[in-house]
């Protein structure tokens, strides 16, 4: 996975996930990428500084469990846009997406489940998929 420091039109800041530089390259020339802030379609790349994994100690056990948190809780915000946003299609979730790469369908967000032959075929035939963050615990659920 690749992070990079994204900004809009507008200079609102924030960050993205891609699985490699070509995604971040592919979702941009198809207009997917989207400032959650305006929804402005007009992002770039910030420059920033590489992150270079180390032998120091990562942080207090303090600020490792934040960071812990803090993590959870960017992937339940993404299941709840995703959740919130794009339509369920069940076990149907492999057939639209083909249909929505082919042409045959609407071209818009959905989620849904897949066998995992389902997403190597989707995969080998160029359909973009992702897996969808699983549901974080509660707080009440925590250690």
């Amino acid at each position: 996975m690749i992070k990079y420091a994204l900004a809009c039109q507008y200079e609102h800041a924030f960050e993205g996930w891609f699985g490699s530089s070509t995604d971040y390259d592919d979702q941009q020339a198809r207009g997917l990428l989207e400032c959650p802030i305006c929804a402005s379609k007009s992002v770039r790349k910030q420059i920033m500084a590489p992150a270079v994994a180390g032998t120091k100690a990562q942080g207090s056990a303090e600020e490792r469990a934040k960071a812990r948190l803090m993590m959870m809780e960017a992937v339940r915000q993404v299941r709840t846009h995703v959740e919130d946003n794009f339509d369920y299609m069940g076990d149907r979730f492999a057939d639209e997406a083909r249909a929505i790469h082919d042409g045959r369908s609407e071209e818009r967000g959905i989620y849904g489940e897949a066998t995992a032959a389902e997403v190597r075929s989707l995969v080998e035939d160029g359909v973009p998929v992702a897996p969808l963050p699983p549901k974080p615990p509660e707080k009440d659920e925590l250690n």
